[in-house]
């Protein structure tokens, strides 16, 4: 286990964030913890982009409109929490604002990118870091099984080679992750939706986390 020093900013995290590619858990992770501790809950709005459906089908076609959406109404919704006084009330939301630029690392052209990271570094230096982020890790086998369980519509075309770009940008993004103490779980083994023993384990580690970087493979 690998622990570094930075501390939350204060006390207890206000802000906490669950990250992980696409079908680990995070926003049933994030409706677990915040009913625990009584939280404020955040969740991406991720079926409200109209591009979404069609770039699952023809990536390339809307790629770019595809990310823009996402990181607008990102900024967005941090821009509003920032506004809101976090150190009143815990609030717990299913994302990290830099997860657009992981996606559009993997999803964009290089003019595209270009584009795209003038926007997002005027708009990066304003919203809220978090005090503790989550980080859910999976293979992409895992991901591809649990995006069939839950088989909404515009997931469907989601292929393993796909998940596996997304996978790999997400491992090298927190890799070198230092903004906030960091909980990196590996979720492969484990199903907090149906296994009440996998959860409270869980968040128990949540619980206990407090500085730094630390790892948690909990067994099945």
């Amino acid at each position: 286990m690998q622990v570094a020093s930075k501390k939350y900013k204060h006390d207890s995290p206000r802000f906490i964030a669950i990250e992980g590619p696409i079908g680990v858990g995070k926003t049933t992770l994030t409706r677990f913890l915040s009913e625990r501790v009584k939280a404020r809950q955040v969740f991406e709005e991720v079926e409200e982009n109209p591009f979404l459906q069609q770039f699952y089908a023809e990536p390339r076609r809307t790629a770019f409109q595809t990310q823009m959406f996402f990181l607008l109404s990102r900024y967005q919704q941090q821009l509003e929490l920032k506004q809101q006084d976090l150190f009143q009330r815990t609030t717990i939301c299913d994302y990290i604002f830099q997860k657009d630029r992981i996606f559009a690392c993997v999803n964009l052209s290089e003019p595209e990118l270009a584009l795209y990271d003038r926007i997002y570094r005027l708009l990066d230096q304003r919203v809220p870091t978090p005090d503790l982020v989550v980080y859910l890790q999976a293979r992409p086998a895992v991901l591809l099984n649990r995006l069939k369980t839950r088989n909404k519509s515009w997931e469907r075309p989601i292929k393993a080679a796909y998940l596996e770009k997304i996978v790999t940008a997400y491992n090298d993004y927190f890799f070198h992750y230092k903004k906030s103490p960091l909980l990196v779980i590996n979720t492969n083994e484990i199903d907090i939706v149906q296994n009440e023993s996998h959860l409270e384990s869980v968040l128990s580690e949540i619980r206990r986390m407090r500085r730094g970087t630390q790892h948690f493979n909990p067994a099945p």
